[in-house]
């Protein structure tokens, strides 16, 4: 039996390939060009709020004047590194975990509150429950009271001229006198009738107190709205009154 078909002559020619494999390569490789600095847009403005600044956004009245709701500040958090220590006056931004607010076991969906974080370290949704602003009345080695005779609190026996408080706020219509320990601080907000600070924690452990390596950061700046931008004062509580140590 014979093949009629005519027999396969190779002329050396390959035939071309196929481009998809090569248009495919091109594609992976634009969106490897577009994703990285994507990725970087969204990472930087994390590390950035993680070791340098982060925006806080306000979510009470208890710091008014100085503070309103819905302000967002940027809190410096290398305020106190190397060395550094808060200081009566500063405007402070802590975790009250276990002075403040109880520690409790995290509870609800893992992924809610890993996004939840990631919009509070931008300032784009209100902060953790347990975080808090307040301003330092008293440092380490301090002696704390309210009051004096006209009404003023006095830090180791010198009164303090409160000039950030609210107007019509009493500088506290709760009397106390405390020892703060080393390596604590003594909080209050600006708008005293509308905070709880560390009067209402008094039989707390630490007496009411927060301890200072709890502190997230200082308050510098008020970021937001455009029409507050401003920096936040620092003022010189218990200016004069000495101070035992930092702790």
């Amino acid at each position: 039996m014979h093949n009629d078909e005519a027999p396969y002559e190779y002329d050396g020619m390959e035939r071309d390939r196929s481009p998809v494999p090569e248009e495919g390569r091109r594609r992976r490789s634009r969106s490897l060009r577009l994703g990285v600095p994507a990725v970087a847009v969204l990472v930087a403005p994390l590390l950035v709020s993680a070791f340098v600044v982060q925006p806080f956004l306000i979510p009470s009245s208890s710091m008014e004047p100085t503070l309103r709701v819905g302000d967002r500040v940027l809190v410096n958090k290398l305020a106190y590194r190397f060395g550094n220590h808060p200081e009566r006056g500063d405007v402070v931004v802590f975790d009250g975990t276990g002075s403040f607010a109880a520690e409790e076991e995290s509870q609800g969906n893992p992924l809610t509150g890993l996004l939840h974080e990631a919009g509070a370290a931008v300032g784009l949704v209100e902060p953790s429950e347990t975080d808090y602003v307040k301003r330092v009345i008293g440092v380490g080695g301090d002696s704390v009271r309210c009051c004096d005779k006209r009404g003023r609190i006095e830090v180791n026996g010198v009164p303090v001229e409160e000039d950030y408080l609210r107007r019509g706020d009493e500088p506290s219509t709760v009397p106390f006198d405390i020892a703060v320990p080393d390596g604590r601080l003594w909080v209050m907000g600006d708008h005293r009738s509308d905070s709880s600070d560390s009067r209402d924690h008094l039989g707390s452990p630490g007496g009411g107190t927060v301890p200072a390596d709890r502190v997230i950061g200082r308050a510098d700046w008020i970021g937001w709205p455009v029409d507050r931008w401003e920096s936040v004062r620092s003022s010189a509580a218990g200016e004069g009154a000495g101070t035992v140590g930092h702790g």
